[in-house]
């Protein structure tokens, strides 16, 4: 049956579908082999916003650096848009923990990487200047890594994705270094930048509650090797509420799948 929502979305959207099926994938450790994912499926459609949850190093970070393209998995399909994952593509792009700015390029410089790499930077600098707009740092084009706060930094490193109009937003808990008050401030600029550029989007994140206040659906993972437990449609628009009781729910039911239901 088709989730009819997930459909609206997808017409809409200039997000691209991922397709992941009978995903399975293993490390090589001192000679043994360490299973990380076990058959994992799952399908993200255009335009949807969906967040992963499970253990800590249960494999989430790993699934996020497969559909990047940056390695190849061991068993399964991956497909975006139908076309077979096998390289990393400006399409798909990943925001990380750690802005990873180079400290002695100024921000516009930074920014620029990705259009400079390709080539494009000549033709296409206006979309610098429109990416730190974005992301309201355009004041701070001049500045250097140093003379940001940590917030700032993110933002930079989110309007570096951005720059390159990406169709697949891959964020691996690109907020989980940032102070509290800071956090909060971004996951609203998250949503924003979703709704306003109609990318797909695909989080890891550690926290309950920001994947609920940001994804249209959650994933959560076993412990390694990663299974999918459970998946869990957030029927609610935006902006949300944390008091909100129907996500104070999902809350308990998600923290008992993780095994910590005496949390709540």
């Amino acid at each position: 049956m088709v989730n009819t929502a997930r459909a609206s979305v997808a017409q809409q959207s200039p997000g691209l579908a991922l397709r992941i099926d009978n995903l399975s994938h293993a490390f090589s450790l001192e000679g043994h082999r360490l299973p990380v994912l076990e058959r994992v499926s799952l399908d993200v459609a255009a335009g949807e916003f969906v967040a992963l949850l499970g253990p800590s190093g249960c494999g989430k970070s790993t699934l996020l650096r497969l559909v990047a393209g940056l390695e190849p998995a061991d068993r399964g399909t991956l497909l975006a848009d139908g076309v077979a994952i096998t390289s990393p593509d400006p399409s798909r792009v990943v925001v990380f923990q750690d802005p990873t700015l180079y400290p002695w390029r100024r921000v516009w410089d930074n920014v620029a990487l990705g259009l400079e790499a390709q080539g494009l930077l000549k033709t296409t600098r206006g979309k610098v200047d429109q990416a730190l707009a974005k992301v309201g740092l355009s004041q701070f084009a001049r500045a250097y890594p140093r003379q940001l706060s940590g917030g700032m930094a993110q933002r930079v490193a989110l309007a570096r994705a951005l720059v390159n109009e990406p169709r697949l937003l891959i964020l691996d808990e690109p907020l989980g270094k940032l102070d509290s008050l800071t956090r909060i401030a971004m996951q609203q600029e998250l949503i924003d930048l979703w709704q306003r550029q109609g990318y797909t989007a695909l989080l890891v994140t550690h926290d309950v509650e920001e994947a609920l206040l940001l994804a249209n659906r959650v994933i959560v993972f076993s412990d390694r090797p990663a299974t999918i437990k459970a998946e869990l449609t957030i029927d609610r628009g935006y902006p949300r509420h944390r008091d909100d009781p129907y996500l104070l729910d999902l809350r308990k039911q998600i923290l008992g799948l993780l095994g910590l239901a005496e949390s709540w």
